[in-house]
This record gives C-alpha cells, structure tokens and sequence, in this order.
C-alpha cells in the first residue's frame, strides 16, 4: 500500500510544489520592482483569480472522484462522458466568466480598500490575465481526470511544463522588456495556452479517441448529470467557503496597510508551499479512494486512509521545522526591503506552527474527494468559516491587530480537522458496510 501511496503522491507534491514556485517567484520578482505597490496589485490580483478559479474547483475534484470510482467498478464509459462533461462544463464557465469580466473586477474594488496605485495595477493585471480562462478550466477537468485514472506522471509533466514556461517567460517580460504586472500577467496566459495544448497531446497519444463522449444522449443521461451536479454544488459551495477565507484575509490585510498587506502576502506564500506539497498526498488521497469505494473494497480503504493521514502528517512536520531553523532566510527570497523582513519575523510563529494543522484537514479532504462524500466538506467548511474564522478574528483584532488574522486562520484550520474527522466513520465508511 506505502508504494502506491507514493507512486501517486511522488508526482503530485513535485508538480504541486511548482505551484506555489511560481508565484514565490512572480513575488520575489514584483517584490525588487520600485515601490510596494505592485506587491499589492499582485495580490489583489491574485485574490480575484482565487475567487473566480477555485470556484470552478469541482471540475478539477470532482472529475478526479467521479472517475476514479467509475474506474475502480469497470464502468469504462462512464470514465469517457465524466471527462467530457467535465470540459463542456469548463467551456462554458470561461464564456460566462469573459462575458462578465468587467462586473467581477469592479464587483471586486467595491469591498477592496487599497491605494489608488495598487487599484490601477490590479486592473492591469486583471483585464490580461482573465484570457487564460478557457485553458485553465479546461486543464482542471482534464487532470482531474488524469488522476482519477490512477495517472499522477501526465499532471506532473503539464504542470512543470507550464510554471517553468511561465517563470521563464515572466523573467523574460520583467527584466528583458522591462514590464511590471503586465510581464507577471502576459507570462501566465501564453503559458496556460501551450499547457493545454500539452495536456491534449499527452491525452490523445496515450489514451486516443476511444474516451471521448460526444453524443448527447451520454452526455445528459439523468442519474449522471445528477450525480455530477450533486458533487459540484457541494465542493462549489465547499470551495466559496474557503475562497471567502482567504478573500477576507487579503482585504483586511490591505485595510492594515501596504506594508501588512506586502508581508502577509509573502508569508502566506510559504503557507501555499506547504499546502501544494500535502496536497501531494490529499490527491494520492483522491485516486486511491475513489478506486476501493468504486470497487467495494473497505478492508484496502481503511488501511490506505490511516497511511495517507500518517504520510501528510509527517509532510507537515517537516515543513514545521524547515520554517523554524530558516525562517529570516525565507524571507530573504521574496523580499530585500529589510523593514519588511523585520515585520515578517514579528508573525513567523504562525507560519511554523500552521503545517502541523494544516496537513491532517488536507488529507480528510482528500480521501471525501475521492469517495464522492461532498456533503460534509461541505457542512465542515460553512461551520469552520462562519462559526470560528470570522468570529475569532472579530474578537480578537482590537487586542492583537494583525495577529488577529493568523489567529483566526489556525483556528479555522483546526475546525476543519475536527469536524471532518467526526463525519468521518458515518459518513465515509459507513457507505460501505
């Protein structure tokens, strides 16, 4: 079991560490630029993106859950019409999203308070990078797919293809033709275009036509569109609830100031390292869960969930102790401005005590993906935001200021880990007695 385990998760902490690379490094880029300001952009940027992507976070999760169940009970066509419907459903939120691109940006500064120059080159970067829609939505429901199919290699290659490309590109666009967030923003749209076309050549090389499902009457048989929209109402939901979470975070981060809003972000970086490299296990998680619930095999999913658990736990750990040996060091890499770095080691003890909680509620998360159980990471996110993050920020910013904002993202953090686990017996396996 240890070596499937690591047969998947191997490949998904590398292309999941790629992740949070790249924007370290669109960071540390924008962080030598003269003036805070376009830190702040980058971040008001990137939060919108959050906002508008992870919300289309099921054709990535649940695609991954719906396959690999389907696969796990031999269903092999309803492995093809889950990838089908999946990339017709991505096809048309990046219509929709282009359509009402204006309203999400403007809808946006509206509970944003920021200075006029981080708006101006937020609204740069926004208005070029809202183009890569199509091809990101379409890559979620493609490698959702290709790790419901057991297959964490073709995931990896697409996305070290695309953050190296991006990071070559945005070096080049920074300091080759001496652009700003629109260099951060160009980068990332080519880069999104040649990954996608990638991810069609892997597709077509290694699994052919045979999985396309096309005709109408696959693609709108009732219990499946029943099913899929079940899964992607509870993770959409499940997904608002968090990028609300992090949205919060950023805004009032930027109420604070720019110098709060600039550190919080490059800490927060090292939170998002953390959390791509779990993840590496959370989808291991996903594909190794899916399988057995699809295949009736309760004795292999209850031995493959306590590993997966103790593996991301030990992950976790030993992000814990990198942040606390070299913690002025990491902040060196996203910033040379020394006030910043001085500020950033007044909050550090939240980074180094966050992978410890952060990798249990991953996992859970993880192994509900992949059993299609979404109701509870559902209830388990609305309960751990609304009931503990919100409150506990509220309660305590007049006493500890920015502290605050940690405080509440531990806390929301560990409400997660607690409430899954209690739905967990009931509500997982229980399915399969």
């Amino acid at each position: 079991m240890n070596k499937k385990i690591l047969r998947l998760a191997i490949p998904n902490i590398i292309s999941n560490l790629s992740v949070p690379l790249l924007s370290s490094v669109d960071t540390a880029l924008v962080g030598r630029l003269d003036g805070v300001y376009y830190l702040g952009a980058i971040a008001i940027g990137a939060m919108i993106f959050n906002f508008v992507y992870w919300g289309f976070g099921f054709l990535r999760m649940g695609t991954t859950g719906l396959t690999a169940t389907a696969l796990g009970g031999k269903r092999d066509v309803e492995v093809g019409v889950v990838l089908s419907r999946a990339v017709l459903a991505g096809m048309l939120g990046s219509a929709l999203l282009l359509v009402s691109q204006y309203f999400i940006f403007s809808g946006a500064m509206m509970i944003v308070s920021t200075s006029d120059e981080v708006r101006e080159f937020a609204a740069l970067y926004f208005y070029i990078r809202i183009w890569d829609a199509p091809a990101v939505l379409a890559l979620f429901a493609i490698q959702g797919w290709f790790l419901g199919m057991q297959n964490a290699r073709f995931p990896m290659y697409i996305t070290i293809f695309i953050n190296l490309l991006n990071i070559a590109l945005n070096i080049f666009l920074i300091y080759g033709l001496g652009m700003t967030v629109d260099g951060v923003a160009y980068g990332t749209v080519i880069a999104q275009y040649a990954g996608l076309g990638f991810a069609l050549f892997l597709f077509f090389r290694y699994y052919g036509r045979s999985y396309i499902h096309l005709g109408r009457k696959a693609l709108l048989a009732i219990d499946g569109l029943k099913r899929f929209f079940s899964v992607s109402r509870d993770i959409f939901i499940r997904t608002m609830s968090l990028i609300f979470t992090y949205s919060f975070f950023t805004i009032q981060s930027a109420a604070l100031g720019d110098e709060i809003l600039a550190i919080n972000t490059i800490l927060m970086q090292l939170w998002y390292i953390m959390a791509y490299g779990v993840d590496g296990f959370a989808y291991a998680a996903e594909s190794l869960t899916g399988k057995y619930m699809g295949a009736g095999d309760k004795r292999n999913l209850k031995k493959a969930v306590k590993l997966l658990i103790a593996w991301g736990m030990g992950l976790g750990a030993a992000f814990s102790l990198i942040y606390y040996l070299f913690d002025a060091q990491l902040l060196r890499l996203f910033t040379d401005n020394p006030e910043l770095i001085t500020l950033g080691l007044v909050y550090f003890g939240w980074t180094v005590f966050a992978p410890l909680v952060n990798s249990f509620c991953f996992m859970l998360d993880g192994i509900y993906i992949g059993a299609t159980v979404t109701g509870p990471m559902r209830d388990s996110m609305l309960i751990s935001t609304f009931l503990v993050f919100v409150p506990a920020y509220y309660i305590s910013v007049g006493f500890i200021g920015n502290h605050a904002l940690w405080l509440a993202m531990v806390a929301y953090m560990l409400a997660r880990g607690a409430t899954l686990l209690w739905f967990l017996p009931g509500k997982v396996f229980s399915r399969m007695s």
